[in-house]
């Protein structure tokens, strides 16, 4: 289970798993009550002028989510700008999901999901499909990593998470209304190239593993969401670490680490370059944790990093 923005861009294209999925879904699903005290992922850093924001986002929450927390408010009122992990202006243009479609489908035009992976997974998913009325056939032209998503976004949904109410969709609507600038880290197809790049032994891995057990994949979602309205970085580290470093090192390596790698001297030119205005910067809570995190590779580089929550103690 991941917590990156990009996979949100294929909800257009979840007809086919998504019905399947939600009524499996719902028969294992108890609704749970969401922590009472919300607190968030957020950091400030400094060099001698400036500051930069960082906000560790949910790219989908339920309504009683928001609003966000008032340090949230304050950091928002503070930054005359704010950066996301793609441009939120050209996420939902048609250009950028006839490039998803692109990524998610096999090179050569030839080969199906059913040759690449196992006959017992292709089973369950096809079990999993045709309860819903839908067939294997439905996404035999998608790689595994994308059937993954598309089925990870459906439980989603049906736990109740809503893409219109996600961190960066928030936050981004709030910078418009107040004309605050906005922009990207990276461009739409820089991530799909990351998620596409994962060989077909770990996308095949991923897979299996949700449709092993989906009711693992509710629990998991369930704990990374309360873990994230806590404002808990050390539980949320640690199903990080659990999920992508220990069993798939190369999602882990592609999908954070280099993007990571990437986006950080963007980040840094907001403390040294000729911005010397605050800035805040929204992106997906796993690219905040850990030690190749945002958070420690800006702290390793000397500045002034401090953790802003009012009722947490200090990270």
């Amino acid at each position: 289970m991941r917590l990156s923005l990009l996979p949100l861009l294929l909800c257009a294209l979840l007809v086919s798993a998504e019905s399947s999925l939600a009524q499996e879904s719902r028969r294992a699903v108890v609704p749970v009550k969401p922590a009472a005290t919300q607190h968030p992922l957020l950091w400030k850093v400094s060099d001698a002028d400036n500051s930069v924001y960082l906000l560790g986002s949910f790219h989908m929450l339920k309504p009683g989510d928001l609003p966000l927390p008032a340090e949230v408010d304050r950091a928002f009122e503070d930054s005359t700008s704010l950066l996301f992990e793609v441009d939120t202006a050209v996420l939902e243009a048609p250009e950028t999901v006839a490039e998803a479609q692109r990524y998610m489908g096999f090179d050569d035009g030839k080969t199906t999901l059913s040759s690449v992976i196992p006959k017992e997974t292709a089973e369950r998913l096809g079990t999993l499909l045709s309860a819903g009325g839908n067939s294997l056939q439905a996404v035999e032209q998608y790689e595994p990593w994308a059937v993954s998503t598309m089925l990870s976004l459906g439980l989603m949904q049906a736990l109740g998470f809503r893409q219109d109410l996600g961190v960066d969709r928030w936050m981004a609507e709030r910078a418009a209304k107040a004309g605050k600038p906005a922009g990207g880290l990276e461009t739409a197809a820089d991530g799909f190239a990351a998620l596409d790049a994962v060989p077909y032994p770990e996308q095949v891995r991923d897979l299996d593993d949700f449709l092993e057990d989906p009711q693992r994949s509710v629990n998991r979602m369930r704990v990374m969401h309360d873990d994230w309205r806590a404002g808990d970085v050390a539980g949320l580290t640690q199903l990080m670490q659990s999920e992508m470093v220990d069993k798939s090192p190369d999602t882990y390596r592609l999908v954070v680490v280099q993007r990571n790698r990437n986006w950080l001297p963007q980040v840094e030119r907001r403390l040294t370059g000729e911005h010397k205005d605050n800035t805040l910067v929204v992106v997906g809570a796993m690219h905040l944790l850990g030690p190749d995190g945002l958070v420690e590779q800006l702290r390793a580089k000397g500045y002034k990093v401090e953790r802003v929550c009012d009722g947490c103690a200090a990270d």
